[in-house]
């Protein structure tokens, strides 16, 4: 519930009302930490251009990231069992930290790719551990603004970062320890909140058949936009360089594409909180294969047609990323949530790592334009399978269906980790 005076929230287990400055410190820290990625994501494969590697290594380098999500997914809850959200916070910055520094010793790819892998892990925790604080900090009637609020705030962090790029020299560490210092930053409006942590949670529980059953449509959505994500996202600034695209042309083609998904996503949402999400899905991908179409036809013209292709082709993948998860809840009970947004989860970074493997392999062959090819196999492949299953079962009416939530395949899904059970008791019954 929020207050008259607007500056407390009553969290949902019925404690002392949580400072709003105490829930902004999450936030906050969220938001430097997306600075610095951002920047590092626009470098890596710039610089590795400059120095003349091959652009295979810079495709490894996403599969090793890519890698070390999917170890996050995983060791993420024991870590927070361990020492706590806020301590577990400070230690993955301090990994990013430890990670961007590897990279900031000189262009070294082995080292690069075992660099990734370390951010990879710490990123996905971090989301992880933000995320699941403020699920438990708040309401839920005010959940859903919180959440959207926390996700607008990483994206505009990350358009910061790539723009960024524009405005260092590249043959130089300027870009990490640009990285270091955000994310030393970023540790300390959480080094100083006041915001409770949740109990220690136990390890939460990936069940993929379980969650398959509960919803196909939202398991081959979180699949299809994993790849599609990592395959835009990730290879675009290597295809761009590629082509011989100017370090500032690279850092605005990847600070623009973040608007796509803050233009796309609420019209989407508006239009799936009333009819049947899956419509909306079949929407979302038809718009990302015909913008990868358009994507392989104007490439290496005109930047500014690129510019506006690229927009709309990275906000209808990431709209399928919201959609998918807000199909998949409207479709579970409530003792389904901990094993579905964990399944979810896995599912995304699962694609995340076995697509830019292939992408990577492909473009060794057929060059960087690839990963085009293959994310519009991919979104396809998703569009005609949520038409099938439109014509084989039954809708969800809309009137049964939850609120939409704003959301970006650049940062984990909210997983809700699961409790110790006398403690999850109280927090239901709250």
């Amino acid at each position: 519930m929020l207050e008259k005076n607007r500056t407390t929230i009553e969290p949902e287990h019925g404690s002392a009302p949580t400072p709003l400055i105490a829930i902004a410190s999450v936030i906050v820290s969220m938001a430097l930490i997306a600075i610095g990625n951002g920047l590092m994501f626009a470098y890596i494969p710039v610089r590795l251009g400059v120095e003349g590697f091959d652009p295979t290594w810079a495709g490894l380098i996403i599969t090793g990231l890519s890698a070390g999500g999917l170890a996050g997914c995983i060791l993420t809850g024991p870590l927070v069992r361990r020492v706590g959200h806020a301590r577990a916070f400070m230690v993955l910055s301090a990994l990013i930290a430890l990670a961007n520094a590897a990279v900031g010793a000189g262009p070294y790819p082995v080292l690069w790719i075992a660099a990734r892998a370390l951010y990879g892990f710490a990123i996905c925790g971090l989301f992880i551990v933000a995320q699941s604080w403020l699920n438990d900090a708040v309401a839920n009637a005010i959940r859903g603004r919180v959440m959207a609020f926390f996700y607008v705030a990483y994206v505009a962090g990350l358009g910061v970062g790539y723009a960024t790029l524009a405005l260092v020299d590249i043959k130089t560490a300027d870009a990490p320890l640009i990285g270091i210092a955000f994310t030393a930053l970023s540790i300390l409006p959480v080094g100083m909140t006041r915001l409770a942590q949740p109990p220690a949670p136990q390890a939460a529980s990936v069940a993929l058949g379980r969650a398959w059953r509960i919803s196909p449509v939202g398991v081959a959505g979180m699949l299809a936009v994993g790849g599609l994500s990592m395959s835009i996202a990730g290879f675009a600034p290597i295809h761009a360089t590629a082509k011989g695209y100017s370090q500032a042309d690279v850092a605005l083609l990847l600070s623009v594409m973040p608007l796509g998904t803050l233009i796309l996503q609420l019209p989407f949402g508006w239009i799936s909180d009333r009819t049947d999400r899956r419509y909306v899905l079949i929407g979302a991908s038809a718009l990302a294969a015909a913008s990868g179409m358009f994507a392989l036809g104007f490439d290496g013209g005109a930047l500014p047609a690129l510019l506006v292709i690229y927009v709309l082709w990275d906000g209808a993948s990431e709209s399928i990323y919201s959609l998918s998860s807000a199909h998949a809840a409207d479709r579970a009970g409530k003792e389904d949530m901990v094993a579905l947004s964990s399944s979810l989860l896995f599912a995304w970074s699962l694609a995340g790592f076995v697509v830019p493997g292939i992408v990577t392999a492909l473009s060794a062959v057929f060059g960087t334009q690839a990963f085009i090819y293959v994310a519009v196999v991919i979104a396809c492949a998703f569009c005609l399978f949520a038409l099938l299953r439109v014509f084989t079962t039954q809708a969800v009416p809309a009137a049964e269906t939850g609120s939409f939530a704003p959301m970006t395949a650049q940062a984990p899904l909210p997983v809700e980790l699961a409790y110790a059970p006398d403690e999850q008791t109280v927090r239901t019954k709250d």
